[in-house]
């Protein structure tokens, strides 16, 4: 695949998905952490240090979705959302990754969320994966789970009481799955 890939949003503003930069690595681990706070996605509870985001976001392929070109002034390109890309497990089932995604919480809802889901299901083909496993996604997230599902996504498989969210609330979590072609 040729990187970055282009594409304007609902909102009229263009964007590129490329490979993360290293020098854009603080950024997203930033972002991230304030989805952590947040409480309602991803399982952990703490913010994560920078060794934690290595070991978690950085172990294979890392993405993000930034403003494209520089305007007159020379402003560097914002960050706006980032995925990461892994096998879900090791050795004979490697064939089946697994992705996590942020979008910046004032950006959600224009299509940065869907760019990089189709985005990354032609990723994963072309890095030769055979399937997408999605392990925890909270039953409360409702905007992901009509993203997965309009993307093909199957759910395979319910964990009662998976998460304890950020007001004690219990929600289940749901598997996804989907072949690639």
């Amino acid at each position: 695949m040729i990187f970055p890939l282009i594409k304007v949003l609902n909102n009229g503003i263009i964007v590129e998905l490329d490979y993360m930069h290293p020098q854009e690595q603080e950024v997203v681990r930033a972002l991230l952490n304030v989805v952590i706070f947040e409480g309602k996605t991803y399982p952990q509870r703490q913010p994560l240090s920078q060794a934690g985001f290595s070991a978690y976001w950085l172990s294979k392929d890392a993405f993000v979705v930034r403003t494209s070109g520089q305007d007159a002034t020379h402003k560097p390109k914002e960050i706006l959302g980032a995925f990461y890309l892994k096998p879900n497990f090791p050795g004979r089932c490697c064939h089946i990754c697994n992705a996590g995604f942020i979008v910046q919480p004032g950006l959600r809802g224009q299509g940065i969320g869907r760019f990089m889901g189709e985005a990354m299901l032609l990723i994963a083909a072309n890095l030769g994966y055979e399937a997408v496993m999605f392990n925890l996604v909270f039953e409360t997230n409702i905007p992901s789970i009509t993203l997965w599902q309009s993307l093909g996504f199957e759910i395979i498989g319910r964990i009662p009481r998976a998460a304890k969210l950020e007001n004690d609330q219990m929600a289940d979590a749901l598997m996804f799955y989907r072949t690639l072609p």
